[in-house]
């Protein structure tokens, strides 16, 4: 016998809320199920399989168009090559890697800005000063976008 679920009990299994299952349906990630009695969604055991695919890849950050892709992929041919998975996967630790770095000038910015600080009032904030001066005037504010 086949295992059926609710839409909460499959919320419930992969730990994930009933209006984000619903958003995964509409947008093409988690196939539609078949209505029950009722008219009510009744779901398998391939939807909540395929949920938790979507729910890890996800948390490692992968976007929805990344996540279609590699469903499509996964369905396809058992024996083929995964290169095409590889790439997908290569793309993403690419823009991890410029998130890193792009973390790490954030980092060194705000270490600059609060050692500048003299902790002494609002008024005569660096931090507060850095915030307020426009980007490019030569401030100690340094923007993520630049090289």
């Amino acid at each position: 016998m086949t295992e059926r679920f609710s839409i909460g009990e499959l919320g419930r299994r992969a730990g994930c809320k009933v209006v984000t299952i619903r958003y995964y349906e509409q947008i093409g990630l988690l196939d539609a199920p078949e209505r029950g009695e009722g008219g009510h969604r009744v779901y398998e055991r391939a939807h909540l399989d395929r949920l938790f695919f979507i729910r890890r890849a996800r948390d490692l950050g992968f976007s929805h168009d990344d996540i279609r892709s590699l469903l499509t992929l996964s369905t396809g041919p058992a024996a083929g090559p995964c290169q095409a998975v590889d790439h997908v996967a290569a793309a993403h630790l690419d823009a991890v890697r410029v998130k890193i770095s792009d973390l790490r000038r954030l980092e060194k910015t705000l270490v600059s800005v609060l050692d500048q600080c003299g902790r002494t009032t609002v008024e005569a904030c660096c931090v507060l000063d850095a915030l307020r001066a426009p980007p490019g005037d030569g401030s100690s504010w340094v923007s993520l976008s630049a090289p």
